[in-house]
């Protein structure tokens, strides 16, 4: 059964590809669901707007996924804050739609470079890592909340991508890596290009202009 959406490489079929397509859209859906439930306004068209706004944020995130700074020979990249964009859902509408917009997201991130170790792994390559950036929702109203959401998201990627690296890709370690450190290796791959990104972002978020204008979108997000 796992070979009809695995190829022997470790790719995807097309078959693969169809289900894990069609599953990224249904989680798309869910997370405009649960978005219409946190606000003060019901009906259509406030759901409408709400899967606009995650919709048009996941598509950001994808696109700047592709604007790479610097990209790690292993997998993982510094972005143009791809991440932010996935943050933004939680800060806008809260925990539950941030993590389904994540899980969505992650999705999208399998379709574009999928690898096939085994099932556990595409979850904390992808799935799991990129949900976990939803959790930015929990200072969905703490002052700097999208600051302090954004990191809490990035240190729980990497965190799942860490126990990825230690269950999956330890054989990939450079044979000139500290013997005393060799432990820490996958924190310190994963944390690398994170980290990087992640201070990037938080500079650009601290000028004073795009805090002013990121408020202003949460705002009309969430009216």
């Amino acid at each position: 059964m796992f070979q009809f959406f695995v190829t022997e490489e470790g790719g995807l079929t097309g078959a693969g590809y169809g289900i894990f397509a069609a599953a990224g859209a249904v989680l798309l859906i869910l997370a405009a669901i649960l978005a219409s439930k946190t606000g003060k306004k019901r009906g259509k068209t406030m759901m409408a707007k709400e899967l606009v706004f995650c919709a048009a944020a996941i598509a950001l995130a994808f696109l700047t996924s592709y604007i790479r700074i610097m990209k790690m020979p292993w997998g993982g990249s510094v972005t143009l804050c791809s991440m932010l964009f996935v943050c933004l859902i939680g800060y806008w509408y809260g925990v539950k739609t941030g993590i389904m917009a994540g899980l969505a997201y992650g999705v999208l991130q399998f379709l574009q470079e999928p690898y096939v170790l085994s099932g556990f792994q595409v979850c904390c390559d992808y799935i799991f890592a990129f949900a976990a950036l939803g959790l930015s929702g929990l200072f969905m109203n703490a002052k700097n909340g999208l600051v302090k959401g954004y990191l809490l998201g990035a240190l729980m990627r990497g965190a799942f991508h860490a126990l990825g690296g230690y269950l999956y890709w330890m054989e990939y370690m450079p044979e000139n890596f500290p013997k005393a450190l060799e432990k820490l290796y996958p924190v310190a791959y994963n944390y690398s290009y994170i980290g990087a990104e992640a201070v990037i972002t938080v500079v650009i978020l601290g000028l004073p202009a795009v805090k002013s204008a990121m408020e202003r979108v949460r705002r009309f997000a969430r009216e």
